[in-house]
């Protein structure tokens, strides 16, 4: 039952058989979308256990004082249902054979055909196509083909737009106007119950019969949160016939629509579908496939040559591409990635330091533009990082753990999942104590600058940001006895240990954090002086720079044990060992919150994800090779990556260190989260951040990209099944070309304009 991995090409992934126990899986992975909107890939037709999702970016909302904002459900434009003879069009009835369903990740396009007898005994080929409009990205387009085979039928179709949804139950929405214009055009509006967005929806039908134009009697519906349309027709033997819906959507926090009224908004929107209408779907689909064409798989081609195997590891990162344009906002700045990207309701929408580590640098590398957009987000986003500074008692910028909207501050829920202890919900300390995504951001900010060389980013928006997150830091840090500074009560990226002292992960950071503000202090001061004052000004850098300085120098940071391991924390080593082979041979993850409370796993040396190795991939020129190496045998051992993000950081170590083996053991299931065949994985969505790891698997692991100190090194390191990489980087406004074999690394810079220099292999080259 459902998806065929075997039968998985360069550019498609295929389902041949319908799983109707688990909807979830198709629906997330064949998501479509462009960044503005996201849709879930539910079937035309309705079944029990479908997510029908709509989201559009940054449109957050809160139902109410005790939830958090997220992204609301808005109204479902795709569900059309079809009659055959009065049977209802449904896989769970009738029969069915030489079904398939599709995503083609080259065009964007979503279809699915069927061969179907209804309970009365007529047949019917069906086809369906869906696109989302990556150049038009308000537009939407749905096809329907319907042959009568054998017999004459009658067809009834019905089609609108329905707001009888929520966000597994919270209903985010009024109701604001429902309209039918000329006995054709569909519009509804909805309006956001606390944030006040205007939704405007529109939808029209267009018909043919044997490919010739077709007018059909319309039955106009509207009920309470649907407005609707019913069709009918009669089909001859070997007749087709075909159905197109095209749907835009628009709301008043469009960056297009500023200083509009609603009506002129509704007005406008009904314009556009009628241009919409005119292009119809056969265009805006070819439309799209050039633009996904232009935008990812020639800008930025990635190839993979080797053994049957590497076919799927060439379709894994091409997907992982797929999905991280289908969610990228790269057309507003005020909006970021959320950890589902828009494929599904977990998570709310929000981001997290998913962001920053794992998929900025892909944007980084590939479009510099694009990456300077999420980070120009976090700019944006300051006051709601100020406020939260202020709330716990601390300085500067303190940004949130989980961020909506540029203002919304903080939305980490406070309880999520069952303590099978006390049957009780369990708390979250993550929006509180896990304060590492303070330092992450500033990371974010300053590998941009370094390797996309965008000084006008960095005056503008960049310093700042690393200065006012010192500033936090600073304000952070609590005297120890010992005469250092210490940063107690924390959760760092392993979050089964929670309350810690000293994490090592966050410890590093923040003192890079220090050092880093410190360090740009003086270079401004002395090369930028204008520049220098301005920012000065605003955060007393006379005051806070010896400070900064001060901080660094005396922030305690863990040191190795005798036997060279980094200690995660301050009792990470003390907690009881108990034997993970249960849990590592799960199919599942986090199988352990079955046997043991949250509480019981803070005295268990298991990792949800290494800090320390995290650490390491991030900062490795600051550890010795044999801290690395007893590091990773300690802590490999007790790690279950039962987050996303383990598996991806854990193959570029590997590869690292030379364990070639392990390396691509974890990329294949890094790339298999959500494309393996554990068919409850994607449920809530897609795991975003997952696929800026499996990029990272490929170049920072088996490409062995890295920046470093400011510079470009590549030392590569192919899997034994590939015999040839190739895949483009900008580096400094200049574009590189990168051929790996097994024995030759060829650069090519595809630019030209300047000169560029880097490592290769240890050795220094220009090109």
């Amino acid at each position: 039952m459902g998806m065929n991995y075997e039968r998985i090409n360069e550019w498609i992934l295929t389902e041949d058989c319908p799983d109707l126990s688990h909807l979830g899986k198709c629906e997330a992975v064949m998501a479509q979308g462009n960044g503005y909107l996201g849709l879930r890939a539910a079937m035309e037709e309705r079944y029990v256990g479908e997510t029908r999702n709509l989201l559009i970016n940054g449109t957050f909302n809160q139902f109410d004082a005790e939830e958090v904002t997220e992204l609301p459900n808005a109204a479902d434009i795709t569900a059309v249902e079809l009659w055959i003879d009065g049977q209802r069009f449904h896989l769970a009835e009738g029969n069915w054979e030489e079904y398939r369903r599709e995503l083609n990740i080259r065009t964007g396009e979503l279809t699915r055909t069927v061969s179907w007898t209804a309970p009365n005994g007529k047949t019917v080929r069906l086809s369906f196509q869906r696109v989302v409009s990556l150049k038009r990205l308000h537009d939407i387009g749905l096809k329907i083909t319907v042959e009568a085979k054998g017999d004459p039928i009658e067809l009834k179709i019905r089609s609108g737009i329905d707001a009888r949804v929520t966000n597994t139950g919270s209903q985010h929405f009024s109701e604001i106007e429902k309209r039918f214009y000329e006995k054709k055009y569909i519009q509804f509006v909805e309006r956001t119950t606390q944030s006040n967005i205007d939704f405007v929806l529109n939808a029209v039908h267009q018909f043919a019969r044997n490919g010739e134009t077709a007018a059909l009697q319309t039955d106009v519906n509207i009920e309470r949160r649907y407005i609707f349309a019913d069709y009918s027709i009669a089909l001859k033997a070997g007749e087709t016939f075909t159905i197109e819906k095209l749907v835009n959507v628009q709301t008043t926090r469009d960056f297009d629509a500023a200083g509009l009224t609603l009506s002129q908004l509704q007005e406008k929107s009904l314009e556009d579908l009628k241009l919409l209408e005119q292009t119809g779907y056969d265009a805006l689909l070819e439309e799209s496939a050039r633009e996904w064409q232009e935008e990812v798989w020639d800008k930025i081609p990635v190839v993979i040559k080797g053994d049957k195997d590497s076919e799927f590891d060439l379709f894994a990162l091409r997907y992982a591409q797929y999905q991280m344009r289908l969610f990228l906002p790269r057309h507003d700045n005020r909006m970021n990635i959320g950890a589902k990207g828009l494929s599904g309701e977990g998570y709310k929408g929000h981001c997290f330091w998913d962001t920053e580590i794992f998929l900025l640098p892909y944007y980084m590398f590939t479009d510099p533009q694009a990456a300077r957009k999420l980070e120009e987000y976090r700019y944006l986003s300051l006051p709601g990082a100020h406020r939260k500074a202020q709330e716990n008692g601390y300085q500067g910028a303190m940004f949130p753990w989980e961020s909506a909207w540029l203002d919304d501050g903080e939305t980490c829920p406070l309880y999520q999942g069952t303590d099978i202890i006390t049957g009780k919900p369990i708390k979250v300390w993550s929006g509180i104590i896990e304060q590492h995504i303070s330092a992450d951001v500033a990371f974010g900010v300053w590998q941009y600058g370094v390797i996309t060389g965008d000084e006008d980013f960095m005056e503008k928006y960049g310093y700042e940001i690393i200065m006012d997150t010192a500033i936090f830091w600073r304000s952070r840090l609590e005297d120890g006895q010992d005469g250092r500074y210490h940063i107690n009560d924390v959760v760092g990226p392993d979050e089964y240990h929670e309350h810690v002292n000293d994490n090592a992960f966050t410890n590093y950071m923040a003192a890079w954090n220090l050092k880093k503000a410190a360090e740009y202090c003086e270079i401004l001061k002395e090369s930028k002086p204008e520049l220098y004052a301005r920012l000065d000004e605003k955060l007393n850098l006379k005051e806070n720079c010896p400070k900064w300085k001060e901080g660094a120098e005396k922030l305690y940071l863990p040191q190795p044990t005798e036997e060279g391991i980094l200690p995660m924390d301050d009792r990470f080593m003390k907690g009881q060992y108990i034997d993970l082979t249960k849990y590592k041979q799960q199919d599942f993850v986090a199988g352990i919150m079955k046997d043991y409370s949250l509480d019981q796993i803070q005295n268990i040396q298991v990792c949800k994800q290494a800090d320390c190795l995290v650490l390491f991939y991030l900062m490795e020129e600051q550890f010795a090779p044999e801290v690395k190496k007893a590091s990773w045998d300690y802590y490999v051992e007790r790690t279950l990556h039962d987050s996303s993000l383990s598996l991806s950081t854990h193959s570029v170590q590997a590869a690292d260190m030379g364990d070639d083996d392990m390396a691509y053991d974890l990329f294949r299931k890094a790339a298999s989260i959500d494309l393996g065949p554990y068919m409850g994985s994607s449920n809530e969505g897609i795991h975003a951040a997952s696929f800026g790891g499996v990029w990272q698997c490929v170049v920072y692991g088996f490409g062995g990209v890295r920046m470093l100190n400011g510079s470009l090194r590549i030392n590569p390191r192919l899997p034994g099944n590939w015999s040839e990489l190739t895949f483009t980087l900008y580096w400094k406004g200049e574009k590189l070309k990168v051929t790996v074999t097994k024995d030759h690394v060829d650069v090519q810079n595809l630019t030209g304009t300047k000169q560029v220099e880097l490592s290769v292999n240890g050795e220094k080259r220009s090109v």
